[in-house]
């Protein structure tokens, strides 16, 4: 027979849960305590201002203190308490949200600043305490009340002498979590989760006093830019990342509509040429600490960013952590983005010598943005530069040009000065120019830019061809020279081509700018370049090329090996039999000078 009821849902089963895997980590416990005892601040401020309570000129504030002997941690505020009635609901229903009721009753008024929508945020207590008491008394002219449990489902109410309007939160906490009665410990999880709190958070050991609050609740990001000056910026910097390294310039979010925005990105300085590091951005909900680098509100290449971003319009599940998906969140990602493409936007038209000098550590960031978002490159694509090898700089825009044109145009580049700057020196000498491309992600983002402007752009390293400002005359076609080589250097699928250059070096020049471009790539991404076909151009100019056919055929096959290696030297890395033939032949060269 077919029956149908409601699933019933045990307390005595949920609270295990609960306690285990409510939070991801232990210690947002302390930042759930906080919250709701900001939350219980405004409301009463809230109430304050519609003439419904009254306000006695106290600070509001958030008192924690350490008892180790005790073995308690106590979190107490002097926000609008509670009545027995309210923590019957509030808190013996779980899931049961205060926040929402408020809301409810006070949204004419406007509930904002208010964080705790979820109901849970008071039983993340119980993940480092075997029992817990609430002594709170309400603003309304009602008895103060206790409220005990140890966690197993069962609670005890009753009347107490609390005098003060508030709530006190009495943690026992468990001997396997003693780390929480360190208040050490106690005041870096505060600086973690609450240093932007809106309201005073202190910290004390038992009679130890009341120390200076450990909270700013101004942050410079809530503040209007233009009561920010220079070193408010740095100095907000240095606090907030602990990094004494100067931020080369930052983004101010400041946005009220059609969502609440603000925040602070900073574009910190560069390490290195040879990665990406990963930067900070914290995620803030009306001043309370979330996560960092939350990617559905910061998109990927934002994370390389520091910063901070506050949003309270951001839809948060129970646990204040993860965000539900919602189609604002994405709103928000795409603003974020667009502000930040347009202030480098702004920089450049505005300040170009100090776009340029900021060049060197934004590159990978901008470049690596453009790759993996098609909405900042579309923004930031005309102010993409590159240094020349005259030292100036010049962007995409520029090299293209203004007049129409018809098949896309060739731009050579240098990959690394010192290694090419024999073939730079030859580009200087015939009037051509060339932009150094020096970073790891290069390779990728030059591909990346044909791709994108298939009729406008192709790139070539610069000893990836030979251009006719650099030859003097023909080279004529030698077969002889062609099968010294080719038997010398033993490869079937080497092509030998003939040119006269301008200069006598080099001797030889390997040039296949997309089999090297592959090589490339599979070395970023841990795989083989693959055997392909190689293209030897032979320098005719050179006075080891034409002096090779006098030597007699041992010498021949010495020479012709070496002067390939010095070619191979300039267009990948050698492998490790390139390089023991390479370094065997220089020790040989050594031992017949030193006869």
């Amino acid at each position: 027979m077919k029956k149908e009821g409601n699933i019933k849902i045990s307390s005595e089963n949920m609270m295990p849960i609960i306690k285990k895997w409510l939070y991801s980590d232990k210690d947002i416990f302390l930042r759930e305590i906080v919250a709701n005892g900001i939350d219980a601040i405004t409301k009463f401020k809230k109430l304050a201002g519609l003439g419904e309570a009254q306000e006695s000129g106290e600070e509001y504030c958030i008192k924690i203190s350490v008892d180790k002997k005790a073995k308690t941690l106590t979190v107490e505020d002097n926000g609008i308490g509670m009545t027995e009635t309210e923590v019957e609901n509030y808190i013996t229903q779980i899931a049961f949200s205060g926040a929402s009721d408020f809301l409810a009753k006070y949204e004419k008024a406007g509930g904002d600043g208010i964080i705790g929508h979820f109901g849970l945020g008071f039983y993340s207590a119980y993940m480092v305490s075997e029992n817990v008491e609430i002594f709170t008394k309400s603003y309304k002219d009602e008895p103060a009340v206790h409220w005990e449990s140890d966690g197993n489902a069962v609670y005890s109410i009753e009347e107490c002498d609390r005098k003060e309007r508030g709530t006190k939160i009495v943690m026992h906490i468990s001997a396997e979590e003693k780390e929480f009665l360190d208040e050490g410990n106690i005041k870096n999880l505060v600086r973690k989760y609450c240093s932007f709190m809106p309201y005073n958070v202190y910290v004390s050991y038992k009679g130890g006093g009341k120390d200076e609050p450990l909270n700013s609740t101004q942050p410079l990001y809530m503040k209007n830019p233009k009561d920010c000056t220079e070193d408010d910026y740095k100095k907000f910097y240095r606090d907030t990342f602990m990094d004494y390294n100067e931020p080369i310039f930052w983004v101010h979010l400041n946005m009220d509509y059609p969502f609440n925005l603000k925040g602070i990105l900073y574009f910190p300085k560069v390490r290195s040429k040879v990665e990406l590091e990963r930067g900070k951005v914290k995620l803030y909900c009306n001043q309370v600490f979330i996560a960092d680098n939350i990617k559905e509100v910061i998109p990927e290449f934002l994370m390389l960013l520091n910063g901070v971003i506050d949003c309270p319009d951001i839809p948060l599940n129970v646990s204040r952590s993860f965000l539900q998906n919602d189609r604002e969140v994405k709103k928000i990602s795409k603003h974020i983005t667009k502000k930040v493409a347009d202030k480098l936007g702004s920089l450049f038209k505005t300040d170009r010598e100090k776009f340029e000098i900021c060049w060197e550590d934004t590159s990978n960031f901008i470049k690596f943005g453009c790759i993996k978002e098609e909405d900042f490159y579309d923004k930031v694509k005309d102010i993409i530069i590159y240094k020349d090898i005259n030292g100036k700089f010049i962007s995409f825009k520029e090299l293209i040009g203004e007049e129409e044109i018809k098949e896309p145009k060739t731009i050579y580049y240098a990959s690394d000065e010192l290694q090419q700057a024999q073939y730079i020196k030859m580009f200087k000498d015939a009037g051509l120019n060339a932009i150094l491309c020096d970073t790891f992600i290069d390779p990728h983002f030059l591909s990346f830019i044909e791709y994108k402007t298939p009729d406008k752009l192709k790139f070539k390293r610069i000893d990836a061809d030979v251009d006719g400002a650099l030859k003097d005359g023909e080279g004529a076609e030698d077969t002889v020279l062609a099968d010294i080589f080719k038997n010398a250097i033993g490869d079937d699928k080497l092509t030998v081509k003939f040119e006269q250059l301008k200069s006598a070096v080099p001797a030889i020049i390997i040039t296949d700018e997309y089999m090297r471009r592959y090589t490339e790539m599979g070395q970023i991404y841990g795989m083989s370049g693959g055997d392909l076909a190689r293209t030897m151009i032979v320098n005719t100019a050179s006075p080891v090329i034409s002096g090779i056919k006098d030597l007699d055929e041992e010498r021949q096959k010495f020479v012709a090996n070496y002067v390939y290696s010095l070619a191979l030297l300039s267009f990948k890395k050698l492998d490790a039999e390139e390089l023991d033939k390479f370094v065997s032949g220089n020790l040989k060269l050594l031992e017949n000078y030193m006869k």
